[in-house]
């Protein structure tokens, strides 16, 4: 079965939008502004519709919005949102991707009334100008984040030995943020999206087998606690996970040592499995938040991709859909060159440094992805999973999926 549709378009595009300060010494990386997707709003968004995409992910950035502690300017916003609007396109608002003003730390108490704040306004803004029911991710990638900014000192604040202060303060940030936008907009959903990964023991290191079950735990610790199920001092409550969002790319399985697993390897385990345990466990409609190869893998991986959504949407998976991420190329950022991984290339030429232009491979294998995904999907019996959202603790306490483990 498939539930009543979450989003206009079962394939989504995804802006990036990064806007983290990182340790590399380039200072901050506003990706918005790398990319001039803020100047270039009407085009980017009007580039969607010849693969019919009227869903996207997109962001808003902090830094800039907030330039004073209180003083918010939410004009830079204006034309992104009025660009989605125009061309019919749902926007799931990242309301913090990585990014803060530079006197806001996640590793300081004031930081979750700081981001509540900020959340509130950002609600109110939407509010009042537009009718559409809104999609909010309050915090992108909790887990991701607070590894980066508290353990491993990747981004600002670049902590060492404090993840799990980053963490629960990112949890009490998401949790008020979203009772700040539920008081303005009561319509308003609420997207989660973090990694979904999986750690092995290599087959001569049964020692590391405990390590490996940790670090698969792990991936789910802030879903756990925004639910109230994990560390429930921090205020979570089965109703603040509405729909969750897992990112899942070619490197997000490996071997405890360093190694990545790829699709070849034996113990490589199917996307369709592990959507299964989120569901499992869960019981919340998802969708894949991010997910692509690069280069000439671009088209392979979503061949893999489609065909593993198959299983899982024939499994009676409420998968609501795939997001392209990011859908227009992006820099790396510690090299700051070119990955070569959105549907469209930049391809600087003579009269535009930053020229969008469409991948043919890719863009031919995404097509055949659709025609395969929109027939399944026309022969799915629907079902409300999470159509609406739930006040309650909807599927939380469900039985595990048949054949999922812990």
């Amino acid at each position: 079965m498939r539930q009543e549709s979450l989003f206009p378009s079962f394939w989504m595009a995804g802006f990036e939008c990064s806007s983290q300060v990182h340790y590399r010494g380039r200072g901050r990386l506003d990706y918005t502004a790398a990319l001039e997707h803020d100047r270039r709003a009407e085009a980017d968004y009007a580039l969607l519709a010849q693969f019919g995409i009227r869903t996207a992910r997109d962001g808003i950035r902090w830094h800039l919005i907030e330039r004073r502690p209180g003083h918010f300017d939410f004009g830079m916003v204006e034309p992104l949102r009025r660009a989605a609007e125009k061309h019919g396109v749902l926007v799931i608002w990242d309301i913090c991707h990585y990014g803060w003003p530079d006197d806001v730390s996640p590793l300081e108490p004031s930081f979750p009334d700081r981001y509540s704040r900020f959340a509130r306004a950002f609600a109110r803004y939407m509010k009042d100008s537009s009718d559409a029911v809104p999609y909010y991710a309050p915090i992108n990638e909790i887990s991701f984040l607070s590894w980066c900014t508290g353990e491993v000192a990747i981004f600002a604040p670049f902590g060492r030995g404090q993840g799990n202060t980053a963490k629960f303060n990112y949890i009490r940030a998401a949790v008020a943020g979203i009772e700040a936008i539920w008081e303005v907009d009561p319509r308003a959903r609420i997207v989660h999206t973090d990694p979904i990964i999986r750690a092995i023991a290599p087959p001569h290191r049964p020692d590391l087998l405990r390590e490996a079950k940790d670090k698969c735990e792990s991936q789910f610790q802030a879903w756990d606690m925004l639910a109230g199920r994990l560390e429930p001092q921090l205020g979570g409550q089965p109703r603040y996970l509405d729909i969750l969002g897992v990112n899942f790319y070619p490197h997000n399985q490996w071997e405890i040592d360093g190694s990545t697993l790829t699709l070849s390897h034996p113990q490589w385990l199917d996307l369709h499995e592990l959507l299964a345990r989120v569901y499992a466990r869960y019981g919340r409609p998802f969708f894949i938040a991010e997910t692509c190869g690069r280069g000439p893998t671009r088209g392979p991986w979503l061949e893999y991709i489609t065909q593993q959504s198959l299983i899982a949407l024939q499994r009676g998976l409420p998968l609501a859909g795939i997001c392209l991420y990011p859908i227009i190329d992006a820099p790396d950022w510690n090299t700051g060159l070119y990955q070569h991984c959105g549907l469209w290339d930049v391809v600087p030429t003579p009269g535009d440094p930053l020229a969008r232009v469409l991948n043919e491979p890719y863009a031919a294998a995404l097509r055949r992805a659709q025609a395969r995904l929109d027939q399944a999907l026309a022969r799915l019996p629907r079902q409300a999973v999470g159509a609406e959202r739930s006040e309650a603790a909807t599927g939380l306490n469900a039985s595990r999926w048949p054949g999922a483990e812990p």
